[in-house]
């Protein structure tokens, strides 16, 4: 008869019978030939591929909101603020008003008055405050020095007057008091 050995197709089966006795529990992933095993991690990889670009793109989109509410956040954060301060010039125009409608001008200054506390109001309500200068220690950080001057009245390197009001910022200077120094002594 024939030799076993004549029928390669007898091996390929004693092969698959190995498999089988490898993998009792009939695993159908060993049972499969190489063809099919390379379609099916093709096809897998082919939807790793699509899951992969999905996600990319819903994170691109993300960024692009999140930029997007950034930026109106940013641009809209002082809408409180100026909707106060439009309070406060409503009221310096009525104040000029008064003024030009009163044939002595007695009230522009106490109406002027009002407006700038409510402005100094409103801004300390957003966390904006003047910095206390006269009589304070000077602070190089906090004044701009535009003159020293002789007295007695303040000790050395100290605020004497005050020419223009400093604010700041919560904790950062927005501008700096513009300050006499005084000398600690008579000229």
């Amino acid at each position: 008869m024939s030799n076993p050995s004549d029928h390669p197709a007898d091996e390929f089966t004693t092969g698959a019978d190995d498999l089988q006795s490898q993998n009792p529990g009939g695993d159908e992933k060993y049972m499969k030939s190489d063809d099919e095993r390379v379609n099916t991690l093709v096809a897998e990889l082919a939807e790793a591929e699509k899951k992969a670009l999905r996600y990319q793109a819903d994170l691109d989109n993300y960024r692009r909101r999140a930029r997007r509410e950034a930026e109106d956040t940013a641009r809209f954060a002082v809408m409180p603020l100026i909707s106060e301060l439009l309070d406060a010039v409503d009221n310096l125009n009525r104040a000029i008003e008064a003024g030009l409608s009163s044939p002595d001008g007695s009230g522009l200054a106490e109406g002027v008055k009002m407006v700038a506390e409510q402005l100094a109001r409103t801004l300390e309500n957003h966390g904006c405050k003047q910095i206390e200068s006269v009589g304070q220690p000077f602070d190089p950080n906090l004044h701009q020095a535009v003159q020293m001057i002789p007295g007695t009245e303040f000790p050395p390197n100290h605020v004497a007057a005050e020419l223009r009001a400093g604010f700041r910022l919560h904790d950062r200077v927005v501008r700096p008091a513009q300050v006499m120094v005084s000398t600690g002594s008579k000229g």
